[in-house]
């Protein structure tokens, strides 16, 4: 014990606590994984004072325990054990039925039974739960539990001890050095391995609802000569593409409308020949007036005096600019009213 022994006053030795912190976190990590696998942690401890903090330990993570005296093959002998276990529910039915008045036994026999049945409950009811070896062990003064220890480590057991400077370390697996005969220092390490000992088990039964939905859905798949259920059975409706047609431009003010002005148009509009004399001076007011946003090519031809009666003007192939020397429009009852070109491309009577 010289490593976990931090020195000595007044010949007591003093435990190096840092031993005793690292010698508990790996304990709980090791409970922990134990835990969570769905093993089973032994705890023993038959002294007076650490009798309470085992049972408390084992009702609280319903792990088998050892509070009485230990029995020789508990663990290399472990089917006579379960035996003798199948021998302890044996007698509770006797008992039963003895307290029913349907039993032929007489009171001795009955006496004989009773007294039996305490003492297989005193030694083997801590560990009547345990159906299997268990995966560790944790022993409180390991010196004074030699034969669970020597058990243990015979069938590969990990022990965990907790021990005083009197013990020897190399029976154990891991060491928790720390005083064994106070009912306060056992507590407080027992208490931290019982918490990793809860979480382990916690995660453990996580795994276990998981893995039972799981099944549960293999064993009731849907029925090959039922169809599977839909969302109503209703056909799929694919995503139907919608084109756009550009209307059809019928008029001039709709082709200024929908095409932008180019630099020449712009040029058109600013000449100031429009605003000296019209560009056509027997054009009727008609639907169709000549567009200066687009082409000259494209620009329907003036209307001439002739076609007053409802003739539409043949297109010319090139846009003359209006000259300053037109001719006068004719005098007379058949003589349309002058129009001037604005210079935004609109159509105003002149004054």
């Amino acid at each position: 014990m010289a490593p976990y022994i931090h020195g000595r006053r007044n010949q007591i030795h003093v435990i190096d606590l840092r031993e005793t912190l690292r010698g508990t976190i790996r304990a709980q990590n090791l409970l922990f994984h134990i835990a969570s696998e769905g093993q089973a942690v032994l705890w023993v401890g038959t002294k007076r004072q650490v009798k309470g903090v085992i049972e408390d330990a084992g009702q609280r993570t319903g792990m088998p325990i050892v509070t009485e005296r230990w029995i020789g093959g508990t663990l290399t002998n472990f089917s006579i054990i379960r035996s003798r276990l199948k021998r302890l529910e044996e007698l509770e039915r006797l008992d039963e039925e003895a307290a029913s008045e349907s039993s032929k036994l007489t009171k001795k026999e009955l006496a004989r039974l009773r007294r039996e049945r305490r003492k297989i409950t005193r030694n083997l009811g801590g560990i009547r739960e345990m159906t299997s070896m268990p995966g560790a062990m944790v022993v409180v003064d390991p010196s004074r539990e030699g034969n669970a220890v020597r058990e243990a480590r015979k069938m590969g057991i990990v022990i965990i001890g907790v021990l005083d400077t009197d013990c020897d370390p190399a029976t154990v697996d891991i060491v928790i050095p720390g005083n064994d005969d106070a009912l306060k220092s056992v507590r407080l390490m027992i208490e931290q391995l019982i918490s990793a000992v809860e979480e382990g088990a916690a995660q453990h039964r996580d795994q276990l609802a998981i893995v039972d939905v799981a099944q549960k859905r293999d064993e009731d798949p849907t029925p090959s000569g039922e169809p599977r259920p839909t969302r109503g059975n209703k056909p799929l409706r694919r995503p139907q593409k919608t084109t756009t047609e550009a209307p059809a431009t019928t008029d001039a003010s709709a082709a200024t409308t929908e095409a932008p002005a180019t630099t020449e148009a712009s040029a058109t509009t600013e000449a100031p020949a429009t605003k000296e004399a019209p560009a056509t001076t027997e054009a009727p007011a008609t639907t169709e007036a000549p567009a200066t946003a687009q082409a000259p090519a494209e620009s329907p031809a003036p209307a001439t005096g002739s076609d007053a009666a409802g003739k539409d003007a043949e297109p010319t192939t090139e846009l003359k600019p209006a000259v300053a020397d037109a001719p006068p429009a004719p005098e007379g009852p058949s003589a349309t009213p002058k129009v001037e070109v604005a210079a935004d491309g609109g159509e105003e009577p002149a004054s």
